[in-house]
């Protein structure tokens, strides 16, 4: 996972001298890359170990292995602006471009080596195909309906809808297509009700497992953990550890081992909670909560002391991880952050 070095120093900085580092959430290792393609690159998107880059002078979509420097190269976001127009009628092509850099990302990888990438593009709720023999993006005709970001996982997309008039939840599943392949809908692979499943509802890889994580009542409630290959043949039974690990939730989910770094508590899950407006961890064991940091780390100013729960928390909001500010809501509101450069360029990444 890339690292956010926090004030400020998004991967390009002048003050990094073309470095980035990489840290390993399961064993905890710290690698620094020289990568000057910064200067004219920045990211959008991280998935399978690989960055997602956009090329600022044209737009292009790059795949890049941070260890070996592979880069694979897909056609530029522009490409998608014609079929924008019954999308935002009204919006002019500099407009609609930045509706298209929030994204999240999943590919296929062909035995012939071609790779079919796909783009859950979260403004625009519709979904881009690409492979690396393609000249441009090819957009859905139809939208998918979601109220959390996309989720990636082994050429596949989920997304989580939980918004009914019971909080109960659907699930569906999106699959990247083999070339030749048409996109197909999105699939409703789970269709919870209320008494077994609350949300807000999240996803999360956790031990080459994807989970599923919501409510039992409210938001006072305690969380339920489930296996979401349980949950798909409607077997609800909760998981009642997860080992040493450590889940974090917010726009990007991930999870990361306790063992390796030693900040972090086994069988929690971190959350922004929305009544207690703090990140906060749930004790699975105990069906306790409690501070994640303490108010040093969680308010203290930049530079100064920081928990290295607050990077890695960085890591699940991607509009301050890839500039590298770190994610303190209160200084740095989402909504209201912007590139220090090229911010014409990168607008909406």
């Amino acid at each position: 996972m890339m690292l956010s070095e926090g004030g400020g120093l998004y991967p390009g900085h002048p003050k990094l001298q073309g470095y980035v580092r990489f840290f390993n959430l399961d064993t905890g290792a710290f690698v620094r890359v020289h990568m000057p393609l910064f200067e004219d690159h920045c990211v959008l998107d991280s998935f399978d170990g690989l960055l997602v880059l956009q090329r600022d002078d044209d737009t292009a979509i790059r795949l890049l292995h941070p260890f070996t420097g592979d880069i694979l190269d897909l056609p530029p976001l522009k490409t998608l602006l014609p079929q924008m127009h019954e999308v935002f009628p009204e919006l002019s092509s500099r407009k609609k471009l930045p509706c298209l850099r929030s994204i999240s990302t999943a590919a296929t990888f062909a035995d012939d080596g071609v790779v079919t990438v796909m783009l859950a593009l979260r403004t625009v709720r519709r979904v881009a195909v690409a492979t690396s023999q393609d000249h441009q993006w090819t957009m859905s005709t139809w939208y998918y309906v979601i109220n959390r970001a996309p989720f990636p996982y082994q050429s596949k997309i989920y997304v989580v809808h939980d918004l009914g008039g019971d909080h109960s939840a659907k699930i569906f599943q999106i699959d990247t297509p083999l070339p030749g392949e048409v996109l197909q809908p999105p699939k409703l692979i789970v269709k919870s009700t209320a008494d077994k499943l609350r949300g807000p509802v999240f996803l999360v890889e956790c031990d080459s497992e994807v989970l599923v994580i919501g409510y039992s009542k409210n938001l006072s409630s305690k969380l339920l953990v489930y296996k979401l290959a349980d949950i798909v043949m409607e077997k609800y039974t909760p998981m009642t550890s997860i080992g040493d690990k450590a889940i974090f939730l917010q726009q990007r989910t991930l999870s990361a081992s306790a063992k390796a770094l030693p900040t972090l508590v086994g069988g929690t899950i971190m959350y922004f909670h929305p009544r207690e407006h703090q990140l906060v961890q749930y004790h699975l064991s105990s069906g306790s909560w409690s501070p994640a940091m303490d108010q040093c780390s969680l308010r203290g100013t930049e530079p100064g002391p920081c928990s290295f729960i607050q990077h890695i928390y960085t890591c699940c909001s991607c509009k301050h991880w890839n500039k590298g500010l770190m994610c303190r809501w209160w200084k740095y509101p989402a909504e209201w952050i912007r590139w220090p450069v090229k911010g014409k360029l990168r607008q909406g990444a």
